[in-house]
C-alpha cells in the first residue's frame, strides 16, 4: 500500500510501541517465510494496522519470538505472529503484484515487469485461497484504470474503486462483523487514495501523469478543501471503527486513526510552508 496508515510513534507508551513493532516485525518474518526475500521488501505499516485490528477483534493465538533478521543481524528482534499475519502477508503480495502490473502497463518499467514475474506464482496461489478478495482487487484496479482513461476529476468517483478494494481486504471472516469492517475499509480506502493523490500531485504535474486534483490545485482555497475532504472521509471511517468491539491494543489503533494517518500530510504542509 502507501505507508499512510502508521502510528504517531512519539505518542505511544513504551509497551505499546513494543507491541506495535512486534507485529510489524512479525509480518516481515511471515512475508519472508511465505513469499521469500522479495516478499519481505513489500512490508508496510499499513498492513501492520490490518494485523493489529483483526487481532484485536478475533484474538487468535499469538506467538512471541525473538529472532535475528537480515536488516538487524546483530540483535534479536521481538516478533508477534498469528494467523492474521499470514493473511496480511498474502494480501500485501496480491496488492503488490497488481500495483507492479499497473506500473508496467502505464510506464513500461522493467523493474515492474520483473517484479510481476517474481510474484506471479504467489498471486495464483493467493487467488485460489482468497477468491473473494482477489476478485475485488482485480475489479477495483480495472475501475481505477477506467477512471484514469476518462481523466476523471470527480474525487469521490475516482476514490471509490480503491475504497471497494479495501472494503473486501478488511473482511477476513464473513461473520456478523463483516459489514462494519467492510464500511470501515471502504472509507479508509478512500482516505488513502485521496491522501496519495494529494501527496503525489507535484510529481504527477512534472510527469504529466493522471491526478484527479490536476485542475484544482491552483484555485483559491485548494488546501482547505483537501483537508476538509480528508477529514470528512476519515471521520466516516472512525465512526465505523468505534462500532467494533476492540479492546486489545485499542490505544494503538486509536493512535493510528486519530493521529498517525496525518503524519505525512502534516510533514508535507510544514515543509511547504
Amino acid at each position: 500500500m502507501f505507508g499512510y496508515v502508521t502510528a504517531n510513534k512519539p505518542e505511544l507508551k513504551i509497551r505499546e510501541f513494543v507491541r506495535y513493532k512486534g507485529f510489524y516485525c512479525g509480518l516481515c518474518r511471515q512475508l519472508h517465510r511465505n513469499h521469500g526475500r522479495f516478499g519481505q521488501l513489500t512490508l508496510t505499516y499499513d498492513m501492520t494496522f490490518l494485523v493489529l485490528l483483526l487481532t484485536s477483534l478475533y484474538e487468535p493465538e499469538t506467538r512471541e519470538y525473538k529472532k535475528r533478521c537480515l536488516i538487524h543481524p546483530a540483535k534479536k528482534q521481538f516478533m508477534l505472529i498469528n494467523e492474521v499475519s499470514d493473511y496480511a502477508a498474502d494480501m500485501n503480495i496480491l496488492l503488490t503484484h497488481d500495483h507492479l502490473q499497473d506500473d508496467w502497463e502505464d510506464e513500461k518499467k522493467i523493474s515492474a515487469l520483473l517484479g510481476m514475474k517474481v510474484f506471479a506464482g504467489k498471486k495464483r496461489h493467493i487467488i485460489r485461497k482468497y477468491p473473494r478478495q482477489a476478485e475485488a482487487v482485480a475489479h477495483a484496479l480495472a475501475e481505477l484504470a477506467e477512471r484514469e482513461r476518462e481523466n476523471c476529476r470527480d474525487i469521490d468517483a475516482a476514490a471509490r474503486p480503491f475504497g471497494s478494494l479495501m472494503a473486501e481486504l478488511f473482511v477476513w471472516k464473513e461473520d456478523p462483523l463483516q459489514e462494519i469492517l467492510r464500511a470501515f475499509g471502504f472509507y479508509m480506502g478512500k482516505f488513502i487514495y485521496i491522501m496519495d493523490a494529494y501527496m503525489d500531485l507535484e510529481e504527477d504535474k512534472k510527469k504529466d501523469c493522471y491526478n484527479p486534483f490536476m485542475e484544482e490545485w491552483e484555485k483559491d482555497g485548494f488546501e482547505e478543501r483537501i483537508h476538509g475532504i480528508l477529514d470528512g472521509t476519515l471521520h466516516m471511517a472512525v465512526a465505523e471503527f468505534e462500532k467494533l468491539p476492540c479492546e486489545q491494543d485499542l490505544a494503538i489503533l486509536r493512535n493510528i486513526l486519530y493521529e498517525g494517518v496525518w503524519t505525512k500530510y502534516e510533514r508535507k504542509r510544514n515543509y511547504d510552508e
